[in-house]
């Protein structure tokens, strides 16, 4: 993610750094001359940014394997937001500085604006109107998205309004950005960008992202293993594409409630079921059986995500760690495994649980691996053995041999194995992390 987005940054900047006018020295002219460049470059920063994040919200299947998975893509999306406000708040102060310099340096040899008149004028009047509106409501957008508290169901409906506020800031960029920019890189690079945005917009207004992989389809079996899971059974219609195991999909049972993202929990069998298992984890989820029934019509997007076994490295002794509900894409993986079982790698699959005794998948992941005879199940019950840590992890495994460790599970889970055991194996270690958020 850090990579990628420091890549996209350095390349606005110097896009920015061809192109910036030789400063003019002369006395009280380098304050304003600096402000000036500071202005360009906030708002480039900030609208390249937010094109960015507008791109990465169509859900672009061609940039999983360069960024390494929708879940990847969709973080990028997420810091690109929240780097664009930053910008386009970092933008407006810049802006409002006019006064403070007037104070220091007087007016000096105030860099002069560009002489204009007529629909330009008009143009550009309306480009700042617009775009300090839209910067107040992106800051709020941006906010909002970090406050974890903030029901998901009202941000989610919030956040729609987002390709409205781009098209705002990119007509305030387009009409106010200098007039030589347009034959210089920035200008190009500018103009990409905001044909790119604007595209993404148009898509997401008009309910089109995700389109060509949507398939309708009906559920043909509900049960609840546990309280807080419902195993959901569909059946989907021609245009399914298949799946691979540990990929998942943007699920659909209500039309105004729209789509969520689920693991599928089942190996493609090629006879278009796809089972999915899903905790009760948030309003939606916890009231979910009571809202569904069997031969209800279901929408689904996908398939989307690189934790897939085939991506494993077969050099490297291979660790599966699932946290709870994150054990779902590690049956589908022992499903796919069952009908080519000569291809199974040797494997430990450890799987930590609050109650192994009343856990609805232990059974079922003992007769998986019963079958899988290169797969060794662990089973760690935090109730009598307390949490499962990289030091017990560690010690389980050989730290001299080169591994690779395929986790999901919560996030904070992820994080603690995920410093514990790079100390413990150092770079002989690869760690793949399933980090889907929508927020």
């Amino acid at each position: 993610m850090i990579p990628a987005l420091s890549a996209f940054i350095g390349l606005i900047v110097l896009a920015w750094g061809v192109g910036i006018p030789a400063l003019d020295s002369a006395a009280g002219a380098l304050p304003w001359a600096v402000r000036e460049q500071a202005l360009y470059l906030s708002g480039l920063l900030a609208i390249g940014l937010m094109s960015l994040a507008m791109v990465l919200a169509t859900r672009p299947a061609w940039l999983e394997r360069p960024l390494g998975g929708l879940d990847r893509i969709f973080r990028v999306h997420k810091w690109a937001g929240i780097l664009a406000g930053v910008f386009a708040a970092l933008h407006w102060l810049i802006e409002l500085s006019d006064d403070l310099l007037k104070s220091i340096f007087g007016r000096g040899e105030r860099p002069h604006g560009e002489e204009s008149g007529g629909l330009l004028e008009n143009l550009r009047e309306a480009g700042e109107e617009l775009g300090e509106f839209a910067i107040y409501l992106m800051l709020a957008m941006v906010v909002l998205s970090l406050l974890k508290r903030f029901p998901y169901k009202f941000w989610r409906h919030l956040h729609r309004a987002m390709p409205v506020l781009y098209l705002m800031l990119a007509f305030h960029a387009a009409v106010l950005a200098p007039v030589e920019y347009w034959t210089q890189p920035a200008g190009a690079l500018l103009a990409l960008l905001l044909a790119a945005g604007t595209v993404a917009a148009a898509l997401s207004l008009g309910g089109r992202i995700g389109r060509e992989r949507r398939v309708h389809g009906v559920v043909t079996a509900l049960s609840s293993p546990a309280p807080d899971i419902t195993e959901v059974t569909c059946r989907l219609d021609g245009e399914w594409r298949g799946h691979r195991a540990g990929q998942f999909a943007f699920v659909g049972f209500e039309r105004f409630e729209g789509a969520h993202p689920f693991t599928i929990a089942s190996a493609d069998r090629g006879d278009r079921s796809v089972r999915f298992q899903i905790k009760a984890l948030g309003d939606y989820t916890r009231q979910l059986s009571n809202r569904i029934a069997v031969g209800q019509a279901v929408t689904v997007e996908g398939p989307y995500g690189r934790f897939v076994l085939g991506r494993h490295d077969r050099q490297a002794h291979q660790i599966w760690v699932a946290g709870g509900i994150g054990i779902t894409p590690f049956l589908a993986w022992l499903e796919a495994l069952h009908a080519h079982p000569d291809e199974a790698p040797a494997a430990d699959l450890h799987y930590s649980t609050r109650d192994r005794a009343h856990d609805p998948f232990v059974a079922r992941l003992e007769t998986l691996c019963a079958g899988l005879p290169s797969v060794t199940l662990h089973i760690h019950d935090s109730s009598t053995d307390g949490l499962l840590t990289a030091e017990r992890l560690s010690a389980l495994h050989d730290a001299r041999q080169r591994a690779e460790v395929w986790f999901c599970g919560p996030r904070g889970f992820a994080e603690q194995l995920r410093a514990g055991l790079a100390r413990a194996w150092g770079r002989r270690l690869r760690f793949h992390q399933e980090a889907f958020e929508l927020r």
